[in-house]
């Protein structure tokens, strides 16, 4: 029988080795590369006149957030029967609020307090009527999880988003990695309500000109009545409508709580829910009035279903109390107690703070399918 020879030369150690280097990179260089993607840097556009609206480190703004924010904002499956969005309770069609006295949620849960209009949000410093929110981010957490508003838990919330490839492509563009939570969900929201900006009514032309600020095309184009200015110089009167203090800016509002009062026995304690202070009792946010003639009905609780009668309450409704606000000057009396002109120029002037190209933005619209 002939004898085998299992024995290597040098040279055939060579001839293999360089054979399992050809193919051992052959199989890596077919090997798919992992898919990496840099979210698109978003541009606010912010007025001129506007401060710089502050960004979160950890939440920058980007295309893709955007995009998915407006997404998440009319996306009814976040509530727990697939009902209602963010959008049920913040219509555009009434400047992002809601024209009930009180929202109601899934399976007919009615709320306590009047859903305020979502408008330039990115300048505020707290959230909700109480001021319990100390962010945006962190206010978009509790709707959907409150049992009288979308009553669904996160973890199913989360699920039904990744149960769509869309949702699961979405959000990997928008923040670069795998993965769905609550977090990522309420930062896409806030980037997409930081874009809600409102600032090319009538008054921000008014604004510009007591300013001495430059106008642009648009601003050229708009024509500003002597009575509309006349509700102008009532609105920011010490002894007219008095209204300045709490409203001015281009904001239209001051970064502060206020009893104005509405009451003198407050079932609702306001600001007080929040910091055990009596001396918070009946206060509450201070709102903008920035889009005010579509945002009815007004105040905390909705009361007032018109302009009209949040003018006759500061006219002659306002209720003394411990905690009233001591900027309201005419309290004693009532109220600034205006004629019958002076309330029809003072509403005449808040109509200017109307912006009918934030309304009707097609950016801020639901998505296209």
């Amino acid at each position: 029988m002939k004898k085998v020879d299992y024995t290597f030369t040098k040279s055939r150690y060579f001839q293999l080795g360089i054979a399992f280097l050809v193919v051992s990179s052959t199989f890596i260089g077919c090997k798919k590369n992992k898919a990496t993607f840099e979210p698109t840097p978003y541009k606010l556009e912010i007025p001129s006149h506007f401060p710089s609206m502050p960004i979160p480190a950890d939440n920058p703004m980007t295309v893709e957030g955007v995009a998915l924010g407006r997404m998440l904002f009319y996306e009814k499956r976040l509530s727990l029967d697939n009902s209602i969005s963010c959008a049920s309770c913040h219509a555009p069609q009434h400047a992002f609020s809601d024209p009930n006295p009180f929202s109601t949620g899934v399976n007919g849960a009615v709320g306590n307090r009047n859903s305020m209009a979502l408008v330039n949000l990115g300048w505020q410093s707290f959230f909700f009527w109480d001021g319990r929110a100390k962010t945006l981010e962190q206010q978009i957490l509790e709707p959907i999880p409150n049992p009288v508003e979308m009553h669904q838990s996160w973890e199913d919330a989360v699920a039904k988003l990744y149960n769509d490839v869309r949702y699961r492509n979405a959000f990997y563009e928008a923040f670069g990695e795998q993965g769905i939570d609550r977090y990522k969900v309420s930062k896409a929201l806030a980037q997409f309500l930081r874009t809600m900006i409102s600032g090319t009514s009538k008054f921000d032309v008014m604004y510009k000109i007591e300013n001495s600020l430059p106008l642009n095309a648009t601003d050229q184009q708009m024509t500003i009545s002597p009575s509309e200015w006349a509700g102008y110089d009532l609105f920011k009167s010490l002894n007219g409508a008095d209204c300045f203090h709490c409203h001015n800016g281009p904001l239209m509002q001051v970064q502060k709580f206020s009893n104005n009062g509405l009451d003198n026995n407050f079932t609702d304690l306001g600001r007080m829910h929040v910091t055990g202070n009596s001396n918070d009792k009946g206060k509450f946010k201070v709102p903008t009035l920035r889009n005010i003639e579509l945002s009815g009905p007004y105040m905390h609780d909705g009361r007032f279903q018109t302009l009209d009668e949040v003018i006759e309450h500061y006219s002659s409704g306002i209720v003394q109390s411990p905690t009233i606000d001591p900027l309201i000057e005419f309290a004693s009396q009532g109220g600034v107690q205006l004629s019958a002109e002076q309330k029809d120029l003072l509403k005449q002037f808040l109509k200017t703070l109307t912006d009918y190209r934030f309304i009707q933005n097609p950016a801020f619209q639901p998505p296209a399918d």
